[in-house]
């Protein structure tokens, strides 16, 4: 449980520093409009540190590490939500310095970023997948 205690005040340390750099940067800039930056904060919070406070509850009444799909779920997750959080930071960074990019880079910032979310939704699959075949066991931890 620890561990997952960790991770979810891990992310919510960056998703703190990414709604100042956000404010802070925009400010500088001058920049008053929409942009990718506002939401990193908020995938932080939501994905990294509400999701690691639920796992941190199961964990301390199940035993979820003995699952492979739990196990999987921690490596991949861990990988696509930073992955998305930093090309929302990047997307953002060019909207806000009003940087014109070619059709590549953003194409390619973009399949980044898509391939991130898509990690997350695999990671998000392969947890609700874990809870299933615990809630099937009826086992508890303790």
């Amino acid at each position: 449980m620890k561990r997952y205690l960790n991770l979810s005040l891990i992310y919510v340390i960056i998703a703190m520093a990414g709604g100042v750099f956000y404010r802070e940067f925009t400010k500088y800039n001058n920049f008053t409009g929409v942009t990718a930056l506002g939401k990193v904060h908020v995938h932080l919070f939501l994905l990294g540190m509400i999701v690691f406070l639920l796992v941190a509850l199961f964990a301390s009444h199940y035993n979820l590490t003995k699952f492979k799909t739990f196990r999987v779920f921690l490596w991949i997750y861990n990988i696509g939500v930073p992955v998305t959080a930093i090309m929302l930071l990047v997307r953002g960074i060019t909207q806000v310095l009003g940087l014109s990019l070619s059709a590549g880079i953003s194409s390619a910032i973009s399949g980044i970023a898509g391939i991130g979310h898509i990690l997350t939704g695999i990671g998000i699959i392969l947890l609700l997948a874990t809870l299933k075949k615990m809630a099937g066991n009826g086992e508890r931890a303790d």
